[in-house]
C-alpha cells in the first residue's frame, strides 16, 4: 500500500508497553493541544504510520530491537515524511548510536527530559502540510456553524 500524504493526516504516535512515555508527553504537550496516539506493538505502530504517513512516532526500545531496527531501515522508503524518535529505560542507554545510525531523530532515557521530543514533535507536526480539500470543502470547514457533508 503506497502512502498518500495528501488525504492522511499527521499524528503524534507512541508506541510503548507502559504508557509512561505517552503521559509525560502528555503532561509536556497539554497546553499545545497535540494528541498523542497510543499503540503497543510495532505492528499496531505501523499500522497507524500507514494511515498517517507524515506522523512523528516515538517508539519504545523493547525486546523486539530487531523489529525496530527493521522499522528504523525501512522508514525513509516506507515513509519518507515521518520521523522516528526512540525511547529506552536507562539500562538500554548504550544503543543510543544503533538506533540514531538506523534513523532515530532523537533518542532520550528519561521522561524528565521529555521537553526536547515533544518541542521535535511539535516542529514536525506544524511543518506537514494539512490535507487537501476541495474549495467547498474548505469553505464549509471554515464556517462557524460547522462542517458538512456536501463537497
Amino acid at each position: 500500500m503506497t502512502p498518500t500524504y495528501e488525504s492522511s493526516a499527521a499524528k503524534l504516535i507512541v508506541c510503548e508497553r507502559t504508557g509512561r512515555w505517552a503521559i509525560a508527553l502528555r503532561r509536556e504537550l497539554a497546553e499545545a493541544g497535540v494528541r498523542v496516539w497510543e499503540t503497543r506493538t510495532l505492528a499496531d505502530c505501523r499500522d497507524e504510520l500507514v494511515e498517517n504517513p507524515a506522523s512523528f512516532a516515538v517508539v519504545e526500545l523493547g525486546a523486539n530491537l530487531r523489529g525496530l531496527l527493521r522499522l528504523l531501515a525501512s522508514q525513509p522508503r516506507r515513509f519518507p515524511v515521518a520521523r522516528l524518535a526512540v525511547v529506552a529505560d536507562r539500562s538500554q542507554a548504550d544503543y543510543e548510536w544503533l538506533v540514531r545510525e538506523a534513523g532515530a531523530v532523537h533518542f532520550l532515557c528519561s521522561p524528565r527530559q521529555v521537553a526536547l521530543l515533544a518541542r521535535l514533535a511539535c516542529r514536525h507536526l506544524a511543518q506537514v502540510p494539512p490535507p487537501q480539500q476541495t474549495l467547498a470543502k474548505r469553505i464549509w470547514t471554515g464556517l462557524p456553524w460547522g462542517q458538512s457533508d456536501e463537497g
